[in-house]
């Protein structure tokens, strides 16, 4: 592709692309409780002037989508996905390739896609010839779509802002890519889109096997090698739903905690004193605890009077239950009242995630597909057969555990031993625990008891 050819790209897909990054950040500010409630203008003189009564200014954000979006993430993957694609040595590489860090990066999806309505993950073979993957800024990926029903990935644009260490300018980064390369270009962040050609050139970000830069980089993935994870179906962020109740319960918290601390401060409204100078009247109250008034006649009666601040409590304490229960509905999330749980049983707790599930499940659809195309990717640089792909969700929740270990306990000889410990609430892995519970009977007969003890095993044990 030329600078040409490229700029018109640019300039066709970046424009629309400034919506998403507007809203993406906004939900990452709130996920950091960085909330609307903390960019309010500062009280002025002018205000307080307006009206003396106030003068504190508290501005308390509420961290409800963080806490909406932490917990899904836990709920989906503190156990993140298994995959099984019919074959165990298969499996066993595929595992090996994920790494360690699978855990964190799908958590990380799940926090991305919660934000910003759709996380990103990028992969690529390494200098090494070793698989390498990672999650990708959503800000940073503009995607180009196919117009066909399937909607199908032609093409990435990824833009992001680099230092360059020779001339110490900043720099913008385009790197464009397809199904069999990708080209880089860059041009000075301080420059515009419509300034001439000369402001962009090919950029060498890629380095051959040589270890010699180029700008562009020839591929064999097949495919372009970004897949998206989408949060849910209509493709939009946990925040949409719930941000205008998060800012009246901040609004009407911080209004509270203001009223509380400027009721402290009373006003004296007085009649009929005498002095012109203020600091005598203080000094008489605190020392004497009276106060010397004259009375200038008999239609105007010396007296003191006090200005307080009248707080509706229980409106607010209402408005902001109200408020927290919608915030709760309508993030589909558990509220951690603890008033809520108590012991309750298997059914009632999971009525209580019933909300949570329902989010997980629109959000385990559309993630299904995308680790799907992830495994395939993985399978095509391992060259490993793969077609069909069992992916096992497990959901971490509160459970339960008595009520689960008697309902395992009754249900011997009715299903298998291996079910049975599956399901058992101290189990974390079935073969495991069979290939223990093997060993214990077999210590039992006295085979591995009497080598343990140094002893020998007689005839008639064995």
């Amino acid at each position: 592709m030329d600078l040409e050819t490229m700029k018109k790209v640019i300039k066709r897909y970046t424009t629309g692309h400034t919506n998403f990054i507007t809203n993406a950040a906004t939900a990452e500010r709130y996920y950091r409780n960085k909330n609307d409630v903390l960019k309010n203008k500062p009280r002025t003189e002018s205000d307080e002037t307006e009206n003396p009564l106030r003068n504190a200014d508290n501005r308390i954000p509420r961290n409800f989508h963080g806490l909406l979006v932490n917990q899904k993430a836990a709920y989906m993957f503190t156990a993140p996905p298994l995959f099984d694609i019919g074959d165990d040595d298969s499996n066993k590489r595929v595992t090996e390739v994920l790494g360690d860090r699978y855990a964190k990066t799908t958590k990380d999806l799940c926090i991305n896609a919660s934000n910003c309505s759709v996380a990103w993950l990028h992969y690529w073979i390494n200098s090494e010839k070793k698989f390498e993957y990672g999650v990708v800024d959503s800000k940073q990926i503009i995607p180009i779509w196919t117009a066909d029903l399937n909607k199908q990935l032609s093409g990435v644009l990824r833009v992001y802002e680099q230092l360059d260490d020779n001339d110490g300018e900043l720099y913008t980064i385009y790197q464009y890519w397809n199904d069999t390369e990708c080209q880089s270009f860059r041009k000075k962040t301080s420059d515009t889109l419509d300034d001439g050609l000369q402001s962009y050139t090919m950029f060498c970000s890629f380095v051959d096997g040589e270890s010699s830069q180029q700008d562009t980089f020839i591929h064999d993935y097949g495919r372009v090698p970004f897949i998206p994870f989408f949060n849910n179906n209509v493709d939009s962020s946990d925040l949409e739903n719930i941000k205008a109740l998060i800012d009246v319960y901040d609004k009407v918290f911080s209004g509270f905690v203001n009223d509380l601390e400027d009721i402290q401060e009373i006003i004296f409204v007085l009649t009929g004193y005498g002095g012109t100078d203020l600091a005598p009247f203080l000094q008489d109250l605190k020392k004497y605890k009276t106060v010397k008034l004259d009375d200038d006649g008999e239609n105007v009666h010396a007296g003191i009077q006090t200005l307080t601040i009248d707080i509706p409590i229980e409106a607010r304490e209402k408005l902001l239950d109200i408020t927290r229960k919608a915030i709760f509905e309508q993030g589909q999330g558990v509220d951690p009242q603890p008033e809520a749980f108590g012991n309750a049983s298997g059914v009632a707790l999971k009525y209580l995630y019933s909300l949570l599930e329902l989010k997980a499940g629109l959000m385990e659809t559309e993630f299904k597909l995308a680790f799907g195309e992830f495994v395939r990717a993985i399978c095509k640089y391992l060259n490993t057969e793969c077609k069909t792909i069992i992916q096992t969700w497990t959901r971490t929740a509160i459970t339960n555990d008595l009520e689960l270990a008697t309902i395992a306990s009754q249900s011997q000889g009715i299903v298998s031993d291996k079910t049975i410990h599956k399901n058992h609430p101290w189990v974390e892995d079935a073969d495991q625990e069979a290939k223990q519970i093997q060993k214990e009977l077999s210590m039992e007969n006295g085979y591995d008891y009497a080598l343990q003890q140094g002893g020998d095993v007689d005839d008639g044990e064995k």
